[in-house]
C-alpha cells in the first residue's frame, strides 16, 4: 500500500532544509514519514539564503546548537557530491578599528575555550588572506572550519537517502489546517498520522495562529563568475549587531565565494516590509556597505538579486519541540515545531533534526545538548513576562 494513502507515523509540513533534516532523522530511526510542501523541495527561505555553515555564540544555547550542527555537517560532508557544493572555505570576520578588534579577540578566546578552532589575524595577515579587501583594516578572526553548502540540493539529498523507515513526498500540495486525525489538505483530503511536525518557516503561523514569529526581510545579490576574487566567507564584525536588531532596517557586509566563481553578496534585514519585491534603496545601501570593504565591487557584473523572509523569534532561538501552549484544542494532539531559525536554519538543520527525532521518539537522554532552551513553551512564558 502507498504510505501516503495509509497512515504515516509522522507528517512533516515543509520540505526545506529543516523539514528535510527532520524527516531524514525520523526515518533513520525507523519512522515512516510523509513530507508535504506547497511548492517543491528546498524552496522558500532555504532557496533564498546563503547556505553559510557558521558557529554563532551570542548565547550559550545558540552556540550549543550551531557548534553541534556544524560538526554534523563536517561529518556528513564526505558523503555529499558536487551538487551540494559543500566547501570548507572558513569564515573571516574583519575588524575596522581597535574596538572591533578587541571584540574579535574576546570572541576568539571564548570560542577556543569551547573547543572551536579559530585564530586572530593582524592587518597584514588579513590582506594576505584576502587581497581584495581594502587597505586599512585593523585585523580579523579566522574560523577555518566554517563552510558553505547549496541547501536546496542538500535538502533533496537528505530526503533521498536510504534509511530504516520510509520517506514519501507530496509536493505542490497545500495544508489547510490540522485536526485531531492529522492534516487537512486544501482540497479537503484528510491524511491521518501519528504526529505532525510543522517545519515550514513563517507559514507555520498560518496553521497555528499566535506563534511568536516575525518576518525579517533580506536581500541578496549574485555576480558573474570571478574565480579567485575571494577565498573565504567574509563578514564584518558589525554583522552580529545587525543580525539581532529587533526593529528597523540594517545592512552589513557579508560576501561568499561560490564554487562557480560567483560572489554572493549580503546582507540586509528589515521588519517594516512584507513585500517580496526587491527594494532598490535597500539593495543599493547594502552594496555600498559591501563596497566599503571590497573596493572593486562596483566594477563587477551583477546578474541577479532576490529577497527572502527569515522566520525570527523574540529571543533569537528557534522553536524546536512540542507545540505546547500554541497547539489548538481542535488540532492534532501530537503537534511539533521546527521553525523560527531566522538566518541559521541551514547551519542548525542537522542538529534540529536530531533534537526532533530524539524527542518525538522518546530518546531525549541520548542528546549531547539540552533541548529545553529551544522548546516553544518558553515563548509563552516570555509573552506573559512582557504583559
Amino acid at each position: 500500500m502507498n504510505m501516503a494513502a495509509s497512515r504515516p507515523d509522522a507528517v512533516v509540513v515543509g520540505a526545506g532544509i529543516v523539514g528535510a533534516a527532520c524527516a531524514h532523522e525520523l526515518a533513520r530511526d525507523g519512522a515512516n514519514v510523509l513530507v508535504i510542501d506547497r511548492a517543491g523541495i528546498g524552496g522558500g527561505v532555504t532557496a533564498a539564503g546563503m547556505g553559510h555553515l557558521v558557529v554563532m555564540d551570542d548565547t550559550p544555547a545558540e552556540f550549543a546548537l550551531s557548534a553541534w550542527s556544524r560538526q554534523l555537517w563536517l561529518d556528513l560532508a564526505p558523503r555529499l557530491d558536487a551538487r551540494q557544493a559543500f566547501v570548507r572555505c572558513g569564515t573571516l570576520w574583519v575588524a575596522t578599528d581597535d574596538e572591533e578588534y578587541e571584540l574579535a579577540q574576546s570572541r576568539q578566546a571564548a570560542l577556543v575555550q569551547q573547543g572551536i578552532a579559530c585564530h586572530m589575524l593582524d592587518a597584514k595577515q588579513v590582506r594576505e588572506a584576502e587581497p581584495s579587501l581594502r587597505e586599512g583594516l585593523r585585523g580579523g578572526m579566522m574560523v577555518p572550519d566554517d563552510a558553505v553548502v547549496y541547501a536546496p540540493s542538500a535538502a533533496a539529498w537528505l530526503l533521498a537517502q536510504p534509511v530504516k523507515g520510509r520517506i514519501a513526498c507530496r509536493l505542490d500540495t497545500r495544508v489547510a489546517q490540522l485536526n485531531r486525525q492529522g492534516v487537512v489538505l486544501a482540497d479537503g483530503e484528510v491524511i491521518a498520522t501519528g504526529a505532525v511536525l510543522l517545519a515550514n518557516g513563517l507559514q507555520a503561523a498560518e496553521l497555528l495562529p499566535g506563534l511568536p514569529m516575525q518576518a525579517k526581510k533580506g536581500h541578496l545579490l549574485i555576480t558573474d563568475r570571478y574565480p579567485g576574487a575571494i577565498r573565504h566567507q567574509i563578514l564584518e564584525l558589525g554583522y552580529i549587531k545587525s543580525a539581532h536588531n529587533a526593529t528597523g532596517t540594517s545592512v552589513a557586509f557579508n560576501v561568499q565565494p561560490r564554487p562557480t566563481g560567483q560572489l554572493l553578496i549580503g546582507s540586509s534585514r528589515q521588519f517594516d516590509s512584507e513585500d517580496p519585491a526587491i527594494e532598490p534603496e535597500i539593495l543599493a545601501r547594502m552594496l555600498r556597505r559591501a563596497a566599503e570593504y571590497l573596493p572593486q565591487l562596483p566594477s563587477l557584473n551583477a546578474i541577479r538579486a532576490w529577497t527572502g523572509f527569515r522566520p525570527a523569534t523574540r529571543d533569537g532561538l528557534p522553536l524546536i519541540g512540542p507545540a505546547g501552549p500554541f497547539a489548538r484544542d481542535d488540532g492534532h494532539p501530537q503537534t511539533w515545531l521546527a521553525t523560527g531559525h531566522e538566518g541559521l536554519g541551514v547551519t542548525t538543520a542537522l542538529a534540529t533534526g536530531k533534537l526532533i527525532a530524539a524527542q518525538m521518539l522518546a530518546a531525549r537522554d541520548a542528546l549531547p545538548i539540552d533541548a529545553t532552551p529551544y522548546w516553544p513553551a518558553r515563548c509563552a512564558t516570555q509573552g506573559a513576562a512582557h504583559v
